[in-house]
């Protein structure tokens, strides 16, 4: 029969992120499996892009994005990430921090090449490499530290192997790499001679007085280090897609190009919005965002350690993972449904953050909500008291 889907396409599963959506929303409960955050929208990004409608910018961008945005984007990565960016020739605007990442794999990869994840990993990056046809390699980091060092890397690597996948902040373990870690990754990345592929979608929200570290802005990786972000999180736009890298000339010219054969541009007024948040808002709002959400981690994670789940407290982003060893059930999945059964609170399955059966035992709650959800949802999760196996 010529009527068939892809063999790629059935490399790809449903993420369970959007499986558990589709169960909390049957049951009219609290999504806090989905990472969308509710917070309020700057004013001046929602009028930005208000206004870059009503002054024509509606149409196609130069595939790469408008100048304002890469200019807006060369200033803040070069004040908050400590990098030298021409927003002509190193910066591209994409669909996201996912299109952009997609676009890098596109670019740079070939399939059967292989890329080092560091597990627990964010679902899209390996879904992302199965559908170019990549094969990912796992390097496993333990809670409650997540502490990164290159012994477990070694073994890995193959005359295959092409690049390594960084999110820092991570998602889902909260884990922030520090400058020594990213050091001993740098001396490893230059020794084997791989692409760094960076994730830095969470790069303002990180705790406890610790900083982000870009590996873009150590100088003996540079060239080989691509740098993904952008502000679907930090301006609660998940929606939006905006997003960008940051790469030296070479790989960003082809990663510009796939940018164009696949999404053709970012949607303009959009780009707007976003140019005029990144120029114009204070240091200040996104300090403030930041200790928001360290507050809602410091809520949900006392939450969960009274519940008799204990939660692994995160050094940065918006996720807290937390052991379940104790709740119902035979794996991750029946342990997130008993959860979202008897709480009404929809969590994601640790199994969608690893390739064995290593995430059995845990779940991720997402903690960027309003209070009053938060504070509902955390009521809510104290019936979890009374249950155990």
């Amino acid at each position: 029969m010529n009527l068939r889907v892809s063999d790629r396409s059935k490399l790809i599963v449903q993420s369970e992120i959007r499986n558990m959506t589709i169960e909390c929303n049957r049951i009219k409960g609290i999504n806090l499996a989905q990472g969308v955050c509710d917070l309020d929208v700057p004013e001046l990004v929602i009028t930005g892009a208000a206004d870059g409608m009503r002054e024509g910018y509606n149409l196609y961008t130069r595939y790469d994005g408008l100048p304002m945005i890469r200019e807006a984007l060369a200033k803040k990565i070069y004040s908050y990430n400590g990098i030298v960016a021409d927003p002509e020739k190193n910066i591209t605007v994409s669909a996201g921090a996912t299109g952009a990442f997609y676009c890098t794999c596109m670019a740079l990869l070939n399939p059967g090449d292989e890329v080092i994840v560091i597990e627990p990993y964010y679902g899209y990056h390996v879904n992302t490499l199965l559908a170019v046809g990549v094969v990912p390699v796992f390097a496993r980091l333990d809670p409650p530290d997540w502490q990164f060092n290159t012994e477990r890397l070694e073994p890995l690597v193959t005359d295959r192997t092409r690049a390594i996948i960084v999110n820092t902040p991570g998602n889902p373990s909260g884990k922030v790499f520090t400058r020594e870690e990213i050091g001993q990754l740098a001396d490893f990345a230059v020794e084997k001679d791989l692409f760094i592929f960076t994730d830095e979608i969470y790069e303002y929200f990180v705790f406890d007085g610790r900083k982000h570290i870009s590996p873009g802005s150590i100088p003996k990786i540079a060239d080989r280090t691509i740098t993904i972000s952008g502000y679907s999180k930090t301006f609660s736009i998940t929606g939006w897609r905006i997003g960008y890298s940051v790469a030296q000339e070479e790989w960003a010219r082809m990663i510009g190009y796939v940018n164009d054969l696949v999404y053709v541009c970012a949607p303009s007024p959009l780009q707007v919005g976003v140019a005029k948040g990144v120029a114009s808002l204070p240091l200040s709002y996104y300090e403030g965002v930041c200790r928001s959400y360290e507050e809602k981690r410091e809520l949900i994670c006392n939450t969960l350690h009274d519940a008799g789940i204990e939660p692994h407290v995160p050094q940065g982003a918006y996720y807290v993972l937390a052991d379940v060893s104790d709740v119902p059930g035979k794996d991750s999945k029946e342990k997130a449904m008993e959860i979202l059964r008897r709480t009404g609170i929809a969590s994601v399955p640790g199994n969608a953050f690893y390739h064995d059966e290593a995430g059995e035992n845990l779940v991720r709650f997402c903690f960027a909500k309003r209070d009053d959800v938060l504070e509902k949802a955390c009521g809510n999760l104290c019936k979890m008291r009374s249950v155990r196996k």
